[in-house]
């Protein structure tokens, strides 16, 4: 029971709040003022305080402490009919229309809504006040005939001297207009009498000028139509004798262009018949040039074909030439590296046998050598000993052996310290180096077996290559 009356007081409050928001809402909406786009809104407090203006927004307008007031700022026509005296002492009666509107400045708003609230008669009435006062005053300074002459200018004279004067109130002239200038006893009017006289008489004599020029230029197109129509009918009967004489040459002419268009025909059938003959003779010529030039390209192109055949021929023997010199100059590279190569194998065998190849030359030329020594001795005839102790002979046997033997000892020296060959010991070692010998001179002969051997392989390759 107390949860459903605890539910009656929230429901009650939340209504109550709705309310309240409704009417604060709809009381909020008319406080607020907005201002068109032409017009001012001036929001001022209860008291003493500077006032808010708006132009073309809106404001919040508290209704308690503050007041609000709109004013136009759209433009206010003025009409006036003044009645002034002129310089030349001439009553006028001048009708003049201008616009003014309160300036859209907050300064010129605060001004204009002191003087005139929001009445539109009171800002009418104000600003005819002062333009008629002014338009007065200007008018007494003025000439009738300046004022006629020069109506911008006093417009522009009067909107000069009272702008200042508007300003003050807040209001702006935007424009001032003098639409009439007119007087009750025809003073205007009269002021333009001469001119209009004058200018009466002159279009009086304009008038008469052209009547004149009108009856002369009627008189000169009549004598031009006479003229026209005399001219007009001879021409008609040259034109008919033309006309006559026309036909005469027409048929003339006719008869002349059938005749011309049957020789025309009889010259075009003849050209025809021409046509055709020199067709039959050119077909004839054009066959035998075609003859002609068939057996000029026979022969062209059996001369085209031998000389491409030379050419081929004279390729290949070049192909072949080429082939030849190149396996020539294989077979001399081939020789030459062969040559180089038995060389290269004596060369070879000669320094890895070459003791063995200096003990034989040494040998073979130990006989000679010995010979040679042995015939210095064989040219002694006799010797005498002339030594007289006992075994004398024996003595002098020995010695001449030991001086033989020291003269071999010296050539074997000599030819030791010039070759280097000890031939001492090659005779030496003769008997006990037999096998050592055997071996030595089979490395050599088979070292010039092979020599033989590459100079045959490298013949039979340069055969083969010849043969080829």
């Amino acid at each position: 029971m107390e949860a459903f009356a605890m539910l009656l007081v929230i429901g009650a409050i939340l209504v109550v709040a709705v309310i309240v928001l409704g009417i604060f809402f709809l009381t909020s909406r008319t406080w607020i003022k907005v201002a068109a786009a032409d017009e001012a809104l001036i929001v001022s407090a209860k008291k003493k305080g500077e006032s808010q203006v708006i132009v073309h927004g809106k404001a919040v307008v508290m209704p308690i402490t503050q007041t609000h007031q709109k004013i136009s700022l759209r433009s206010r026509q003025v009409n006036m009919q003044v009645t002034a005296q002129s310089d030349d002492n001439v009553t006028l009666n001048v009708e003049a229309v201008a616009l003014v509107k309160i300036g859209s400045e907050a300064e010129f708003i605060r001004r204009a809504a002191q003087r005139f609230a929001s009445s539109d008669k009171e800002i009418v009435r104000f600003t005819q006040d002062q333009l008629e006062g002014v338009l007065r005053g200007v008018v007494a300074q003025q000439t009738v005939t300046s004022l006629m002459r020069e109506r911008k200018k006093f417009s522009e004279q009067i909107a000069e001297t009272v702008i200042p004067e508007l300003e003050k109130q807040g209001l702006i002239l935007d424009s001032f207009q003098i639409r009439g200038i007119t007087d009750d006893v025809g003073y205007i009017k009269s002021l333009g009498a001469p001119e209009i006289q004058a200018k009466k008489q002159a279009a009086e004599i304009a008038e008469t000028e052209a009547a004149r020029a009108i009856a002369k230029s009627r008189i000169a197109n009549q004598e031009a139509d006479l003229v026209e129509q005399t001219q007009l009918d001879a021409n008609k009967a040259a034109a008919d004798a033309q006309v006559g004489e026309a036909r005469a040459q027409a048929m003339q002419a006719e008869r002349l262009a059938d005749e011309k268009a049957r020789l025309e025909v009889l010259r075009q059938q003849a050209e025809n018949k021409q046509i055709e003959l020199e067709a039959e003779v050119n077909k004839v010529a054009d066959a035998e040039r075609y003859r002609r030039k068939q057996e000029v390209e026979a022969d062209t192109f059996e001369q085209t074909r031998r000389a491409q055949a030379q050419v081929e021929i004279a390729e290949a023997e070049a192909t072949a030439a080429k082939v030849r010199a190149m396996a020539e100059a294989e077979a001399v590279r081939l020789k030459g590296q062969a040559e180089a190569d038995a060389i290269k194998a004596k060369a070879e065998a000669y320094r890895e046998n070459q003791e063995a190849l200096l003990a034989q030359q040494a040998m073979e030329i130990l006989p000679e050598l010995m010979s040679n020594f042995a015939s210095g001795y064989a040219n002694i005839g006799s010797m005498t000993v002339l030594s007289g102790g006992e075994g004398s002979e024996n003595s002098v046997g020995s010695r001449f052996a030991g001086e033989q033997a020291l003269g071999l000892k010296s050539i074997i020296e000599s030819v030791k310290q010039t070759t280097g060959i000890d031939l001492a010991e090659i005779i030496q070692g003769r008997a006990a180096g037999h096998a050592q010998g055997s071996a030595q001179g089979a490395a050599i002969a088979e070292a010039l077996s092979r020599d033989e051997t590459v100079e045959d392989r490298s013949e039979n390759n340069l055969a083969a290559q010849r043969i080829d």
